[in-house]
């Protein structure tokens, strides 16, 4: 097609022998064999006149990667859909003052493969056509959020630092070997689960700049074991700031007690956050027994989920496994999650639960220096939960010196060595355990002999 520049005073639409011609140019109309053709593309042109691959039209013949594809107005992963079934789709021109597409060309070929991303959390919301055409043609893939820790993918996570480090281009400095441990070991804590490393690289990333900026501050050479160790103060995640917050304000106000002893007062542990962003939290909790018998099940405050509650009401089962009696048809139980605003879920208090009961119910004191985490099973078994690493932290944090974990959490707790000298690790399996250790059995020989023994 010949082409003949000349700038146009006068736009018109023009058809010729059944088709609308279209040319777009650098800045001016061009007149086509004699036919004008408009602009469509060229500096200053509005928006709604303007004909411009999008990015679905860019990957014909290739891949297109969305990434947070839950996020997509629905309509639009509609218009996504209708281009992945019939491999092409018109360009659009739309007006900024107008919800209709104003210009509109004939379809375009847009033949791709589509590769999306997105979290658990929002895929509900992705259109359930569009859903099922992806796993009807495709594939759905759970991504891995750790990977086994070897030493080859120990080396993968230095080769990581030294890539977060070469994008700074010199900003901050190279790592020596025991800041590169040191990060190794942080990968290992927020992979939360024995024999692991995350591989949630993003918070692993902003860790390594926030150790070189330290670095570069103080004008050394290399960032060191010390500047990894100061960074984690410094990138904490919000909700850890939070937490901390939580656990000062309820020093100061005598919520949380950490000497002595006190009946049907217990200090559980659990975390705020989610994914690698545990936190974790002092989580008091109180129980009274008093006559009567008239709830017929035990009462539990405190903003509970359902599976908290559900936890809760498992207990009265282990309370007459011990001691040989349907305690609620006698006693009103009450259970209160102390200043709980943002709400407990899940069943990993439950062996604070049952202690504090026990403890209210045959008034024998609980060591307020130690607190626990753990899961029970309605025949007194100890089960593993989650978050513990960041659960001891904070027990540490708190100014506990014993803390009861399930056993076979035992090989998940991660922590700096200066931290985890301040602190017993307990691991248990039974409640029976966790009755030994937790409770102050002072004077009071002959009734730990009968609970064990499950006699009345």
């Amino acid at each position: 097609m010949k082409l003949t520049s000349q700038t146009i005073t006068k736009i018109e639409k023009i058809h010729h022998q059944g088709k609308l011609y279209n040319v777009t140019t650098s800045s001016v109309n061009v007149i086509v064999n004699g036919i004008l053709c408009k602009n469509s593309g060229g500096l200053g042109t509005p928006a709604n006149q303007r004909v411009v691959a999008g990015m679905i039209h860019k990957a014909h013949k290739g891949v297109l990667f969305i990434d947070e594809i839950a996020t997509l107005h629905p309509r639009t992963q509609q218009e996504l859909l209708s281009a992945l079934q019939e491999k092409k789709f018109p360009i659009t021109g739309q007006s900024e003052r107008s919800a209709g597409a104003m210009v509109r060309t004939e379809p375009v070929p847009c033949d791709f493969i589509l590769v999306a991303a997105g979290n658990m959390e929002t895929i509900k919301n992705m259109h359930p056509a569009f859903r099922s055409r992806i796993r009807g043609y495709g594939y759905e893939v759970y991504m891995n959020e750790t990977m086994h820790d070897t030493k080859e993918n120990r080396a993968k996570i230095a080769r990581f630092v030294a890539q977060e480090i070469k994008k700074e281009d010199g900003k901050i400095p190279h790592f020596d070997i025991s800041a590169l441990k040191s990060i190794v070991e942080e990968a290992r804590r927020r992979a939360n689960r024995k024999g692991h490393l995350t591989l949630h690289l993003r918070g692993l990333g902003g860790l390594v700049r926030a150790a070189g900026d330290l670095a570069k501050e103080e004008g050394a050479e290399f960032a060191t074991k010390e500047h990894v160790k100061k960074a984690k103060v410094l990138a904490r995640p919000l909700e850890q700031q939070i937490a901390d917050q939580y656990i000062e304000r309820k020093k100061e106000y005598e919520v949380i007690m950490t000497t002595g002893s006190r009946i049907g007062r217990v200090n559980g542990l659990a975390v705020i956050g989610g994914s690698s962003a545990y936190s974790g939290i002092l989580l008091p909790i109180e129980a009274e027994v008093t006559p009567g018998g008239k709830k017929a099940e035990i009462i539990a405050t405190g903003k509970l989920g359902e599976i908290a509650k559900e936890a809760v009401k498992n207990v009265s089962a282990i309370i007459q496994k011990y001691f040989g009696e349907d305690i609620k048809e006698t006693k009103d139980i009450f259970v209160q999650f102390l200043q709980t605003h943002e709400g407990v879920e899940g069943d990993s208090a439950s062996i604070a639960v049952a202690t504090a009961i026990m403890s209210a119910l045959k008034e024998i004191p609980i060591k307020q220096e130690v607190a626990m985490t753990g899961s029970l099973s309605v025949r007194g078994e100890v089960l593993p939960v989650g978050g513990v690493s960041s659960k001891v932290e904070a027990a540490i944090d708190a100014g506990i010196k014993i803390v009861i974990v399930p056993k076979s959490n035992l090989q998940d707790i991660v922590i700096d060595e200066d931290k985890i000298s301040k602190v017993k690790i307990i691991p248990v399996e039974t409640i029976e355990e966790v009755m030994e250790y937790a409770l102050d059995w002072n004077g009071k020989g002959k009734l730990k002999e009968k609970i064990f023994n499950g006699k009345k």
